[in-house]
């Protein structure tokens, strides 16, 4: 009777007491909750051009312990479908690493022909499924590569750098943002999980779905990118190792950011081969680095205006008086030259721009000193670090004296103030950084670079002033107007005649290494006798139209030898097709140049696309 008591009053416990416990755990064993993937936002440039979407994936899995003899179904598979070898053996190892019930994909990216064969002979195909999802795409390859970036599986570096990962990360070949807008705008494209309750055994297989709900798609993301100018940028500076942005001067709205050569995004999606990675990392032209921001360069002598404005702040000259340039400059025992070895004679800052005269800069560097340099270097824009929605962005290096004890150990000296008035020795600067100095420069405000627009935002940017004297600036101005359109300017060949498009530049051109003596005694005098890795870069700023400044572009050129003779032309080119709708006008170009200019257009047109003819939305 105690032992029949004691069963009984542990049957009404069980029963009364603890029923609410054992039913939950009972309905958790007989129903799973399931995640299930949301939509991905889209990419979208600034008319709506699609940049990243998603199209359909059509793909195979196969379930072990529904397969029974898994080699004899692979092999009737690999019948009705292209299969190698090495993915015949990955789903084996899958297959034998994961749980019998769990799916285990076979082959993806599945034409309909191909899937409509596996699911015609599924009677004969026991434990694989056809099935179809979403697939991550970018339809215009690598024009945008640099600047959208791509998206791939989660990784576990991946989830350890999240504090409290989004569950939807553990879905098994869950695909998230790696580098570019697609990963610096991660939470925004991604959306949020839908669910799906499924009644499952006493092994976890799946008997029937329950219920559905469908996820929140992610939010679409338009970009200050145009398209067709992207496109034309990027084919521009073909076959050479470059950068060019493009600016709106007004907004900061960059309109392309091109840096060449770049890649296909969609083979990293897709799973990139070892061979193919291999050939992009052995690239000496460096394909994988966006070199628009993470590229930098010695400015050269497109830093010269930052040397002439701090001058002028400091009251050390007038901008009116001139300097004798007779090639060099001794200063402390050692000689500084200028470009052009017989002098420029006297000239004075209008002309110093425009011809580009060394030594008159040197003398103004003397002048001011380092710290007012590195000041208005600050203002217009160098040696700051943007905040863009893209991975690996560089700040520069705009060099203090403070930075020089801490970073070399060492005092300024003398001879580094002089190297940094045109831009070399410790001075360095992204393409970016040049594009937004020059905007500045147009437009005497401190406007900020931008890449995500609200399509929905009419309100205008309003970018507060840089309180520059505006005779300092009509000075500058007048400087990088003669250099493009005077005949003693270093651009003038890159001039525009187009009525209302007069363009305003400055070039430059950086020294890499300099020629040894044992070099000269060789008989290498010229850049061209140099590796190609040794020569100088080639670099060109410049904005228009003058009189009503709306565009602002930067071009640099790796090891391209010359500003005036290589970056000069692109960036004219460039600034004509962002004032055209991507495309210049013969009749902007000098006469004697069109036929030259026609030819050259010609062969650039063949390899141009149609990004308008892609256009979704109305942004």
């Amino acid at each position: 009777m105690g032992v029949a008591g004691a069963l009984l009053w542990r049957l009404r416990d069980m029963q009364l007491e603890q029923s609410e416990q054992f039913r939950l755990l009972a309905e958790e064993n007989r129903i799973n909750l399931r995640l299930l993937p949301p939509t991905r936002g889209l990419i979208l440039d600034r008319n709506g051009v699609l940049l990243a979407g998603n199209e359909q994936n059509y793909r195979v899995v196969i379930k072990r312990d529904d397969a029974g003899d898994i080699d004899l179904v692979l092999g009737r598979l690999a019948k009705l479908i292209a299969l190698t070898e090495d993915e015949i053996e990955r789903a084996r190892r899958d297959m034998l690493r994961n749980r019998p019930f769990v799916p285990v994909t076979v082959a993806e990216r599945l034409s309909w022909e191909e899937i409509s064969r596996v699911a015609s002979n599924a009677p004969a195909l026991p434990g694989v499924t056809p099935e179809m999802g979403l697939s991550r795409n970018y339809p215009l390859r690598d024009d945008t590569a640099h600047v959208v970036g791509y998206v791939g599986p989660v990784s576990e570096r991946d989830l350890e750098a999240l504090e409290t990962p989004d569950p939807v990360l553990l879905i098994p070949r869950f695909q998230i943002g790696k580098v570019g807008v697609e990963r610096l705008a991660e939470d925004r494209l991604r959306g949020r999980a839908g669910s799906q309750r499924v009644e499952v055994n006493a092994v976890g297989r799946v008997m029937r779905e329950l219920d559905r709900v469908e996820g929140t798609p992610g939010a679409n993301v338009h970009l200050t990118i145009d398209a067709t100018l992207q496109n034309y940028a990027l084919e521009r500076l073909h076959g050479h190792s470059a950068a060019a942005v493009v600016m709106d001067t007004a907004n900061g709205d960059i309109l392309a950011l091109a840096s060449a050569p770049s890649f296909d995004p969609n083979l990293f999606v897709r799973g990139i081969s070892r061979a193919d990675f291999n050939e992009l990392l052995e690239n000496k032209h460096r394909p994988l680095v966006n070199k628009t921001v993470q590229g930098m360069y010695p400015p050269g002598s497109t830093f010269k205006m930052v040397t002439a404005l701090a001058a002028l702040e400091a009251g050390v000259t007038d901008g009116r008086e001139s300097v004798f340039c007779p090639g060099h400059m001794d200063v402390s025992g050692h000689r500084f030259h200028c470009w052009k070895r017989g002098g420029h004679g006297r000239v004075g800052l209008v002309s110093a721009l425009s011809e580009s005269c060394d030594v008159y800069f040197y003398e103004m560097s003397q002048r001011c000193g380092i710290d007012r340099i590195n000041a208005m270097s600050s203002r217009l824009g160098l040696g700051i670090r943007y905040d863009l929605p893209i991975t690996s962005v560089a700040g520069g290096l705009n060099p203090t004296r403070e930075w020089k004890r801490a970073n070399r150990n060492a005092e300024w000296q003398v001879g580094d103030t002089i190297n940094a008035s045109i831009g070399q020795g410790f001075v360095l600067s992204t393409p970016l950084q040049l594009a937004v100095m020059t905007a500045r420069l147009a437009t005497n405000t401190a406007v900020l670079p931008r890449l995500i627009r609200d399509p929905l935002e009419r309100s205008e940017v309003h970018a507060a002033s840089l309180d520059l004297r505006p005779e300092w600036l009509r000075m500058i101005r007048q400087g990088m107007d003669q250099t493009v359109n005077d005949r003693r300017g270093t651009a003038y060949s890159s001039r525009v005649v187009a009525e209302g498009q007069r363009m305003a530049g400055k070039t430059g051109t950086s020294q890499v290494f300099s020629i040894s003596r044992a070099e000269r005694d060789a008989g290498i005098r010229r850049q061209q006798d140099l590796p190609w890795n040794r020569r100088n870069h080639a670099l060109f700023v410049n904005y228009a139209p003058f009189d009503t400044p709306r565009i602002a572009v930067s071009v640099v050129v790796e090891h391209g030898m010359g500003g005036s003779s290589t970056a000069a032309p692109i960036g004219r080119d460039i600034m004509l097709a962002a004032l055209n709708d991507g495309r210049p006008p013969l009749s902007a170009y000098p006469a004697p140049q069109r036929n030259r200019v026609q030819h050259e257009q010609q062969e650039l047109e063949q390899r141009l696309r149609r990004p308008e003819d892609m256009r979704i939305s109305r942004a």
